[in-house]
């Protein structure tokens, strides 16, 4: 796979993009939509590392939705220069939703770089009731990033070595692998 780096134009360009997606869900459907993308700083979003996390978090959410029984009534899916995303309409409580979503971040090992957001049926996007921390230091994250305590090098080190330990657990998950 072939890195490419995504420019903040193609940035805001996705982010529009699944604002639109989001809200013809929420208008067609009525339903929450999960939004399933990866934190990953820097200009190169997405690579094989980074999908196979990818497609070893969008499993392990589609076998938590068949696990609750909640019905799936749209689905998008992406992969370009912008990173990895999957964009869902689903019938179920949207808290219960964003309970499991927050589940699946803080259990695997490289959840963290896991960015599932819910929005309830009436467009509000749902928070987190536990606090993230730095994949650097360990500190809350809102502080780092407001101070901007690191450098997107040691960012970048921190989601390598993420992805690194986590890739043992994405050979072993992804389907015709031999890990």
């Amino acid at each position: 796979m072939k890195e490419l780096e995504a420019k903040q134009c193609d940035m805001l360009e996705c982010r529009e993009r699944r604002v639109q997606i989001q809200n013809a869900y929420l208008e067609k459907y009525h339903y929450p939509v999960l939004s399933f993308c990866m934190n990953i700083p820097g200009p190169v979003k997405t690579n094989e590392n980074i999908r196979k996390a990818f497609e070893v978090g969008k499993q392990e959410l589609m076998a938590r939705l068949i696990e609750k029984n909640f019905q799936i009534y749209a689905q998008t899916e992406f992969h370009e220069k912008t990173g990895d995303e999957l964009i869902l309409s689903i019938s179920c409580p949207a808290a219960e939703l964003k309970k499991e979503a927050v589940r699946i971040e803080e259990t695997l090992s490289f959840g963290r770089l896991f960015d599932m957001d819910v929005i309830d049926e009436t467009g509000k996007k749902l928070s987190r009731s536990s606090r993230r921390s730095c994949i650097v230091c360990g500190k809350p994250v809102w502080e780092c990033a407001r101070s901007r305590a690191h450098s997107i090098e040691e960012l970048q080190d921190a989601v390598d070595r993420l992805l690194q330990t986590s890739n043992h657990t994405c050979q072993k998950s992804l389907p015709g692998s031999h890990g």
